[in-house]
């Protein structure tokens, strides 16, 4: 798609961010959170299926959880809150309605900082999260089924509506990223895009540069990454520029994302809040937060990423910092290290180019017994790599794994100096090409002699291969 001058246009995004609270059991029942290679059906009861009857009792766990980000949002968190019907017929929903919040939601007007912008936060609110359709069909005889897996029917979710504050795709990813490491860091969601467990949908519209008219909206839905959530609004911002220099309106309406064409396209028209009906769910009583038991879990809130990030940057480059002090398990990890004496610089190297990569951890003390280790130039790099996996995987300290292993590295100048000699004998031609100027012939020396010596020195050999190579 052709790019329009962005100087014309101001875009203008709001975002709807649905996460899913840290709980064991669903929002209004007791059946456990299915697992995304569950039968479907088989985490259901008489309350997932809406049969007639039944009465849904709150999770308190999932009021926690979003009292917790909430209170990390800076919202206020009023006194009484209450849940509502919200009514619409779809094969997903088996009672005809969703149990959410409307007109009083669970906490209001926040804010969180995005890089050097304050988004308002409009409301976080809680409500219950739908079915899923399943559909199968053959073209040749035209006949199709869809069925439907309600394993996620009354899961609990939080809604995290934003102000239309956000003006680029970029910016919007960053929103996204900000609240996943808030949400994680309060322990209030795991926020996990690939298993369902946050979803992002963008409201988009452009207008005039210098305008205070809000333009005509459009929402974006199947996004499942930060990636294709800035690919997604960056085309359809594009998009409604094409629409509005031919001469044509842009229509208020609901558009999917396709990630193997990268575009969206059109699903249904937008409903206005009046179309779902709200009504006071008449099975649950009014919420009545009790104000120690919000203060309580306001103190108990750990230090939020931002803050995080501002003090490990006066000792970390930015981007580090940034990386390090966004995971709260990484940021525990890389202080509880250099707390049991590891250095600043090396470990928070360690932990962004090997431990964020594979997810695994180890406790502070074990990753400073590594770095002692590596500092003291008695194993290579490829050997540390396998003593901190295993030290992951086993438990065992990282000096027990090295001692266990016979892991060494060998720095003795002359052995290496033989070493290099047949490495340069066995690679004519990528010594030629080193002694023409071709520099990436080094690549192919270096991998040799890793190969014939694992445990070889890698500075070391690496300047003995240059003296001899001229």
């Amino acid at each position: 798609m052709q790019t329009l001058p962005d100087t014309q246009w101001e875009v203008v995004i709001g975002m709807e961010v649905h996460a899913q609270p840290r709980t064991r059991s669903k929002m209004f029942c007791g059946c456990g959170i299915a697992p995304l290679n569950a039968a479907p059906n088989t985490y259901v009861c008489e309350v997932c299926l809406g049969l007639p009857g039944v009465l849904p009792v709150p999770n308190k766990a999932a009021v926690e959880a979003v009292l917790k980000a909430a209170l990390a949002l800076n919202c206020e968190v009023p006194r009484h809150t209450k849940f509502d019907r919200k009514n619409y017929m779809y094969p997903d929903l088996p009672k005809g309605y969703q149990i959410s919040q409307y007109d009083l939601p669970m906490s209001v007007n926040g804010w969180i900082e995005v890089g050097e912008r304050k988004v308002r936060i409009r409301r976080v609110h809680l409500e219950e999260d739908t079915g899923k359709l399943l559909h199968a069909g053959d073209k040749l005889h035209k006949a199709w089924e869809s069925y439907v897996d309600l394993n996620r029917a009354g899961v609990a979710l939080m809604e995290i509506v934003s102000e239309p504050d956000i003006r680029s795709a970029e910016e919007a990813r960053e929103y996204a990223m900000e609240l996943q490491a808030l949400l994680r860091t309060v322990g209030a969601s795991d926020a996990d895009m690939e298993k369902g467990q946050m979803r992002a949908e963008p409201n988009i519209s452009i207008r005039r540069a210098g305008s205070e008219e809000l333009g005509v909206k459009t929402e974006l839905k199947n996004i499942n990454s930060f990636r294709a959530l800035q690919r997604a609004i960056a085309f359809e911002v594009e998009r409604q520029k094409q629409v509005l220099e031919s001469g044509g309106a842009v229509v208020q309406e609901t558009r999917g994302w396709s990630e193997q064409e990268q575009r969206t396209f059109s699903q249904r028209t937008k409903e206005f809040a009046e179309d779902y009906r709200y009504f006071p769910e008449p099975d649950i009583p009014p919420l009545e937060l009790d104000r120690a038991w919000i203060e309580a879990i306001r103190g108990a809130l750990p230090e939020l990423p931002s803050l995080r990030r501002a003090r490990l940057a006066a000792k970390l480059p930015p981007r580090v910092a940034a990386l390090i002090g966004g995971d709260r398990d990484l940021a525990d990890l890389y202080e509880s290290a250099v707390d049991n004496g590891a250095p600043d610089a090396a470990t928070a190297n360690w932990i962004v180019n090997e431990v964020a990569p594979t997810g695994k951890l180890i406790s502070g003390e074990y990753l400073a017994e590594l770095m002692k280790i590596v500092d003291s130039g008695s194993i290579t790099r490829d050997q540390a790599r396998e003593t901190y996996m295993e030290a992951a995987d086993s438990g065992l300290s990282p000096a027990e794994i090295v001692a266990g292993r016979g892991f060494r590295q060998s720095s003795d100048e002359s052995e290496l100096r033989i070493l290099a000699e047949a490495v340069i004998d066995a690679n004519p031609k990528a010594a030629s090409d080193y002694r023409a100027g071709k520099k990436q012939a080094m690549q192919a020396l270096m991998a040799d002699l890793r190969k014939r010596a694992p445990s070889a020195n890698p500075k070391i050999a690496s300047e003995l291969l240059l003296k001899l190579l001229g």
